[in-house]
């Protein structure tokens, strides 16, 4: 699973993974030799089927393999030009950079504004600021302001 960076995104690259290798539990073998590129202002998709190592490879990124005995144990990731190998979960989202787990409904008790606001919990801004960052997210999903309670 390679993908190379278009002439465009070699200009400024958020992310960068080059040949990761995953192993779990010190004998298998999930991944190997992945690299993927993600441009500053791009959209990249991780695409495959069942057991192809999607999940992998993001628990890769976001630092948490150790949460199910894996690690990366060849290769490297970069965010914003700094390796992540040493950062926590916790340090990668102090950068910017978050992994929302798909389906596992943490914030299911929250309503919609709680969970958007829960999202912007670690950015040190003003109540002002975030009721402006709401209102933008709501112009642009009209439909979360109509669910938001």
């Amino acid at each position: 699973m390679t993908v190379e960076p278009s002439p465009v995104a070699v200009a400024e690259t958020i992310l960068s993974v080059r040949g990761i290798e995953v192993i779990y539990d010190s004998v298998i073998l999930a991944l190997r030799g992945v690299s993927l590129d993600v441009p500053k202002g791009s959209i990249v998709a991780l695409l495959g089927g069942n057991g192809a190592g999607k999940s992998t490879t993001l628990k890769s990124i976001s630092t948490m393999l150790a949460l199910e005995r894996g690690k990366v144990s060849k290769g490297a990731i970069h965010f914003r030009g700094e390796r992540t190998d040493t950062l926590t979960p916790g340090d990668l989202v102090a950068r910017g950079m978050i992994q929302v787990m798909e389906g596992r409904m943490c914030f299911g008790h929250l309503t919609v504004e709680e969970n958007l606001i829960a999202g912007a919990y670690s950015r040190k801004i003003t109540r002002a600021e975030l009721r402006q960052d709401l209102e933008q997210v709501y112009h642009y999903f009209p439909r979360l302001k109509q669910r938001r309670t």
